[in-house]
This record gives C-alpha cells, sequence and structure tokens, in this order.
C-alpha cells in the first residue's frame, strides 16, 4: 500500500507594486572669471647703444585706475656698417577699476566684472520659464 501526500501551495499576499516617476528642474548660478594682465617691456639686441640724448625704456607707474604706461627709449647701432640685431616687446597692461565699481548682480545676472589679478565671481541663477512634465506614457 501507498502513500499519498498532498499539501497546498502556500500564497504570497504581501506584494507591494508601486510606479514611480520624478523629475528635476535645477538653475545653475551666473559666473565669470578673468586674468588681469601687467604691463611689460623687455628689450634685447647686439651692437646697439643707447643713442646721445637717449635712454632704455621705462614703464612709468601706473596710478589706482591706469595701467603702468611706456617712455619709449633711444638706441642706435654702435658700430657702423657691422651687423646687428635688435628686439623690443611691450605689453600695455589692464586697467584697475577704482575702489567701489566692479561686480554688478542684478537678477541673478553678473552684469559686468573687475579686471583684478584673478577673480571668480557666481550669483544665483534667474528661473526664468522652468516647466517639468511627467506623464503616463510608457508605462
Amino acid at each position: 500500500m501507498g502513500f499519498l501526500l498532498t499539501g497546498a501551495n502556500s500564497a504570497k499576499a504581501d506584494l507591494t507594486h508601486r510606479l514611480s516617476t520624478s523629475t528635476q528642474l535645477s538653475v545653475d548660478g551666473a559666473a565669470t572669471a578673468g586674468t588681469r594682465i601687467g604691463s611689460t617691456y623687455s628689450v634685447s639686441g647686439s651692437n646697439i647703444k643707447l643713442a646721445t640724448d637717449g635712454h632704455l625704456g621705462v614703464l612709468t607707474a601706473g596710478t589706482a585706475t591706469a595701467a603702468a604706461t611706456l617712455d619709449v627709449g633711444s638706441y642706435e647701432i654702435n658700430t657702423a656698417g657691422s651687423a646687428f640685431s635688435f628686439s623690443e616687446s611691450w605689453t600695455q597692461g589692464d586697467v584697475v577699476n577704482p575702489i567701489g565699481t566692479g561686480v554688478d548682480v542684478s537678477a541673478g545676472v553678473v552684469a559686468d566684472m573687475p579686471a583684478y589679478g584673478i577673480t571668480t565671481t557666481q550669483s544665483g541663477g534667474v528661473a526664468g520659464t522652468l516647466a517639468g512634465t511627467i506623464t503616463s506614457a510608457g508605462i
């Protein structure tokens, strides 16, 4: 004689099924950065001398609101008829903004910025007309 053993299958009744969707909107801040350059002057050469009434090129000191300027030098060939070389380089530096001026931020927008060394400016952004949409399409 054989025994037949049967049992009932258990039911899983604590299942939860969820569908979710989301959207994210962000506004980055306005930002700007600038590097101010100074005035530079260099001169080099061979078989060159200062003119009789001349002088080396000189950078004049800048003011609180102006960059240094160049007082140009005066040079001439030392030995006429001989080979010579001459090189002169001048870079006009950036103007310095007066105290009390600089970064203007209006409604989250950087309108202008100063020219001081290395400047980094950031302000909150402007949301404008942000729009996010969630639909049931594709679910």
